[in-house]
Parts: structure tokens; C-alpha cells; sequence
């Protein structure tokens, strides 16, 4: 019989990549998460890790065996759900990942709804956006975190995760006010070719999305501004400095001083979901947060 902690380590180093970034988030030294891992090669009788440089990586039977070890996880976490269930009221402690428009326009009216329907549930939230809050939430920092996809541009979906849908939040080209455009999405979208733009980084899908769009038109932007603040974006826009893509729940219900434009068909609304660990949807606690999520969402 193999040790599930010494599984879970082997586990950990597959999702967070290094020796010390294991040992740095269960607040181990690096020297006894090498020593577990090394009697857990012991009670196996193959190699698990192999050199590559100065890091380490896993050997295709040490896959194997983390692959199983989800399997286990995932019961656990199942475990976990049915016994909190089988409480009385919902209680203990629900740690959130969300991106910042969710954050800000989502995530304070549900923890209202929260703190009047379950007063026991405490309740962490940490900005990060989805594409370093994902591989957290499969290392096991966060119970559910709140993530996005923009058209065309699916993210990876492990088979560890499961997702629900949220909402579909239109998406604006937004100008300053005193910027005159063509009526028609594409011919406002080439119009601004010769524009400074405001982004989001290189990397992320949101500017992945946003450049496509812009090649899509026959342009390529002249990124002048590079920021995940989406009301720094917003106010570049208001003050004549930039032109840019903005959803909706940007400015939640008040109209900013912009003028917005309709996107191209197909081009015009990303999707919102919440993403939590296979087995660990059935928890009261997340059950809670998702269906005051909902209700923010119905009342608009």
C-alpha cells in the first residue's frame, strides 16, 4: 500500500513544477520533500523523477501513478462534499479565485447573499486572473475560482476540472466620446487602425483575442498601454488616450463616458463560468456560492 501523503507530494510536484515551489506552498523544507518522494520511489520499485538540468521531472510511470492518485483525490473530495452535506447548516471555509470584473461587480453581492443565508461560511477571495488561476485551483489552493474564455479562443479544460456556466457578457469596442466612427462594427473596427490601443498583456487570452480581431479587420493595433486592470483600460478610453475592447460588467449598470460599439457577430461576448476540482461541486459550500452567483446574475 502506497502513502497517500507522500502520493500527494508527487502529486503536487506535477502541478507546481519544482521541488521548492512544493515545499514553499505546504510549507515544508525542500530537502524533506525530496526525502519523502525518494521513499515513496522506494515503496514503488521504479524511478519517479528524472534530472533535466537543475530541475526534475516526472517519469512515465510516475505519471501513471499520479494518475491514480487524482482518482483517489477525487473520491476524497466526494467524501468531503457528502459529509459536509450531512451537516445542519453550512459552515466552515470557501477559498475563491476570481478575475477582476467578476470580482468587482459579481463577488460582493454574492457574499451578501451569503453572509444572510449562511452566516458560518467564511469566505476567502483572492484576485488572480484565470490562466494562474486554474493550475492553483488543481493544486489544491483554492476550492472554486472564477474564470473566462473569449470567442474563439478556448482554454485547456483538464480533466480533473469541471466547469458551469455563468453568463455571457457582451463585449464593446470602446472610443472617447469625441471620436467619430462608422455606424457599421467592421468599419468602425478599421477606422481605428492608426489609434493607440489599450490591452491586456502579451500572453493572455483576452489580448490573444483582442489582436486576432484587429488582424481579422486588416490592422495590426498600436498597443500603447499593456494592463490586466480593466478600469485602468476604461479610464484611458474616457480620458481620449486610447481606444479598446471593454466587457460590460467593466462599468456594472453605469454608463461610462465612452462611446461604445457593437462587435462583429460571433466577436461580441465572452463566456464566464466557475471552475472548481472533480468530486468537490457537490459541497454545500460551493453549492452556496454558485447559486448566489446565479441569483446576482438574475437580478441583473
Amino acid at each position: 500500500m502506497y502513502d497517500l501523503h507522500r502520493l500527494r507530494l508527487l502529486r503536487e510536484l506535477k502541478h507546481r513544477g519544482t521541488l521548492s515551489a512544493v515545499a514553499a506552498a505546504l510549507s515544508y523544507a525542500p530537502s524533506s520533500v525530496s526525502q519523502q518522494l525518494s521513499q515513496l520511489e522506494a515503496e514503488v520499485g521504479v524511478p519517479l523523477l528524472e534530472r533535466v538540468g537543475r530541475r526534475v521531472r516526472l517519469t512515465p510511470q510516475a505519471e501513471i501513478l499520479v494518475a491514480h492518485t487524482e482518482a483517489v483525490l477525487e473520491r476524497l473530495e466526494r467524501a468531503g462534499a457528502e459529509i459536509a452535506a450531512s451537516q445542519h447548516e453550512v459552515a466552515g471555509t470557501l477559498r475563491i479565485a476570481s478575475f477582476q470584473t467578476a470580482a468587482l461587480a459579481l463577488v460582493p453581492t454574492a457574499l451578501d447573499r451569503l453572509r444572510t443565508a449562511h452566516p458560518g461560511l467564511r469566505v476567502h477571495v483572492r484576485h488572480m486572473e484565470p490562466e494562474e488561476a486554474l493550475p492553483a485551483l488543481l493544486a489544491r489552493d483554492f476550492d472554486l475560482a472564477l474564470a473566462e474564455e473569449y470567442p474563439g479562443n478556448p482554454g485547456p479544460r483538464p480533466a480533473e476540472l469541471e466547469q458551469e456556466d455563468l453568463l455571457e457578457d457582451p463585449m464593446h469596442l470602446a472610443v472617447p466620446t469625441g471620436l467619430r466612427t462608422p455606424a457599421d462594427p467592421g468599419a468602425a473596427l478599421r477606422s481605428l487602425s492608426g489609434r493607440a490601443w489599450v490591452m491586456e498583456p502579451a500572453g493572455t487570452p483576452a489580448r490573444h483575442w483582442a489582436t486576432a480581431l484587429c488582424r481579422t479587420a486588416g490592422f495590426e493595433p498600436d498597443v500603447r498601454f499593456e494592463t490586466t486592470d480593466l478600469l485602468l483600460h476604461l479610464r484611458l478610453v474616457e480620458q481620449g488616450h486610447a481606444v479598446g475592447f471593454l466587457p460590460e460588467l467593466t462599468w456594472g449598470g453605469v454608463r461610462p463616458a465612452a462611446r461604445l460599439h457593437p462587435l462583429p457577430r460571433g466577436q461580441d461576448r465572452r463566456r464566464l463560468f466557475t471552475v472548481v476540482r472533480r468530486g468537490r461541486g457537490a459541497h454545500p459550500a460551493v453549492q452556496a456560492f454558485r447559486e448566489a452567483l446565479r441569483q446576482v446574475v438574475a437580478d441583473g
